[in-house]
């Protein structure tokens, strides 16, 4: 950094263009709105909730910046390499990608009724596929090749979950698939700056617990109180709560920005302390 240059700059992302995959999802939404606050143009992906990606778009334009929604099969690699070509097209450049694109897939849960040995493989492949080739590979395949054309580099952040530190019960498949995504960003991170260029930084973000469509069943009674397993959670948890995904927008934002000018192949936890807490 400059001697005169503020320090706030550091976190300035005008000027530069943010890749969302996953956009339309909690997560994937709540950072890009951020993004978007802090100056980035966004070029955002949706598999099927075009409303929520519309949405999200005015609220980006609304802070005035560009923003650009496209629907995408996060696991179709012929998809996804056209719509780099195309974002390149729209946007001149890609300096920033979020990669939140996944999610767990019921048949490939264990339950009371369910034991792994009853499991099917292909519901444990698509899982693994999902979250590990559409959640990071792929979009780090296409999006982060041209990333490593950019003279002033860019970043890569993948998103890799609590379970890929603590296998939770009942999902098997998703703590390997999240497990995989944060291994194979650090094996990223060294590869591009070794071979192509030390200004494209890969790091990832390991979200704790944080309630969506998906997991409210499993957190939420439904009286709006919580579950069993919410206050197993919470009573794990130092900080007394569950994650509100505006909480991953500054490690986030630090990630996309200049403030992490030298870091990579970091994979930083946001759980209220889940992960550090013996429970004694």
């Amino acid at each position: 950094m400059a001697h005169n240059q503020p320090v706030m700059s550091l976190f300035s992302l005008d000027g530069r263009t943010a890749v969302v995959t996953g956009a339309s999802g909690a997560i994937g939404g709540a950072i890009a709105r951020g993004f978007a606050a802090a100056g980035a143009d966004l070029a955002l992906t949706y598999n099927s909730n075009k409303s929520a990606a519309d949405k999200l778009v005015a609220e980006a334009e609304s802070l005035g910046v560009t923003a650009r929604a496209y629907q995408v099969d996060a696991l179709d690699a012929g998809a996804v390499a056209e719509n780099a070509k195309r974002v390149v097209r729209d946007f001149a450049r890609i300096d920033v990608m979020l990669n939140c694109a996944g999610g767990n897939m019921k048949a490939a849960l264990t339950d009371e009724t369910r034991g792994f040995f009853d499991l099917a493989p292909q519901a444990v492949a698509d899982t693994m596929a999902l979250n590990f080739m559409g959640g990071a590979v792929l979009p780090c395949l296409f999006y982060g090749k041209a990333m490593a054309t950019n003279e002033r580099g860019g970043s890569i952040i993948n998103v890799s979950s609590m379970n890929a530190y603590r296998p939770l019960e009942g999902r098997p498949a998703y703590a390997a698939s999240k497990a995989a995504i944060s291994n194979f960003t650090q094996w990223l991170a060294c590869h591009i700056a070794r071979h192509y260029t030390p200004l494209v930084r890969v790091n990832a973000i390991a979200p704790g617990f944080f309630p969506n469509e998906r997991m409210r069943d499993t957190l939420f009674d439904g009286a709006g109180g919580h579950t069993e397993r919410a206050r197993k959670i919470i009573d794990h948890t130092p900080m007394g709560r569950l994650g509100d995904v505006d909480d991953l927008i500054g490690t986030a934002l630090w990630y996309a920005a200049d403030a992490s000018r030298f870091v990579t192949g970091t994979i930083t936890p946001v759980d209220g302390g889940f992960n550090a807490y013996a429970g004694v």
